[in-house]
């Protein structure tokens, strides 16, 4: 997957250039689609900015061997992303989670 693939997900199932975002919770990792967009006037990044992000985050999704996994739950969910309440898709690590999830001191 690259960003441009991601962006173009994202603007297929929803219209959007949403923002994404990984949150590491205890023994967990989300892949969550947020409710702020690349066209809001108040979104606080710039395209390039955006594009930058989105390399950035299906850097990881790669490296897990997750950016299918997140493809296939875009495609199918009902959900959507509104105000206060964003997309969160949990990330199967497989195997290699305990190399991502070590507890923090």
């Amino acid at each position: 997957m690259t960003a441009q693939d991601l962006h173009s997900l994202l603007i297929e199932k929803w219209g959007y250039s949403y923002d994404v975002q990984l949150r590491r919770r205890p023994r967990k990792v989300f892949f969550q689609v947020m409710w702020r967009y690349l066209e809001q006037a108040s979104f606080p990044m710039s395209e390039a900015d955006y594009f930058a992000h989105l390399a950035e985050i299906v850097t990881y999704l790669n490296a897990w061997g997750a950016a299918d996994q997140i493809q296939t739950f875009i495609t199918k969910t009902t959900e959507r992303p509104r105000l206060g309440k964003a997309v969160s898709i949990p990330v199967d690590l497989g195997s290699r989670a305990s190399e991502w999830l070590l507890d923090e001191a």
